[in-house]
């Protein structure tokens, strides 16, 4: 059985929208290891229709190596209502319930990998379907953007590792909590 394990890029005040604005000054080789690894540990990636629009548009014509043949080579999964005929190779389309992500990861061995999609890990969560959340925290205040969390209920999360990186980047990944 597979794991859902949400990655983001994300400010001291939660911010993890357009992270092309403020995130490259702290993206060195130590964080390119952290982020090549967690890739590496994905059999598959998930995402909501808007990512996946963003990613479709950009990738396939990327020449952004090793992560463009590695994002383009993953098999995908875009939890959609709308979206019908993928065109990006490998993709498949689940409906937006909570039943067709669960017999997902009932059919997968190993780690399904989702980032970049505030609204679908609010929704993983909210649905019990989250296994893990991995946050590279900045040290910077952006200001403005859509936040992680916002208007969301309360969810307990426990700490299970934490590192911090040379650039003062934190590397934490939490669980649900019991």
């Amino acid at each position: 059985m597979g794991r859902i394990i949400a990655n983001f890029f994300i400010s001291l005040d939660g911010v993890v929208e357009s992270p092309d604005e403020w995130h490259f000054p702290y993206f060195d080789d130590e964080m390119a290891e952290v982020v090549s690894a967690g890739m590496a540990a994905n059999t598959a990636l998930l995402m909501g229709r808007t990512l996946y629009d963003e990613w479709a548009a950009y990738w396939p014509g990327s020449t952004d190596e090793p992560f463009a043949t590695s994002i383009n080579e993953a098999r995908k999964y875009v939890v959609s209502t709308s979206l019908t005929e993928p065109a990006w190779q490998n993709t498949t389309v689940l409906p937006g319930d909570p039943e067709a992500v669960r017999r997902l990861v009932k059919g997968t061995d190993g780690d399904i990998g989702m980032s970049g999609c505030a609204t679908t890990v609010r929704w993983l969560l909210a649905n019990g379907l989250l296994d893990e959340l991995r946050l590279l925290v900045h040290p910077i205040v952006v200001g403005r953007g859509q936040r992680l969390f916002e208007d969301t209920p309360t969810h307990r999360l426990a700490l299970t590792e934490s590192t911090a990186l040379s650039s003062g980047v934190l590397n934490l990944t939490y669980v649900p909590a019991a």
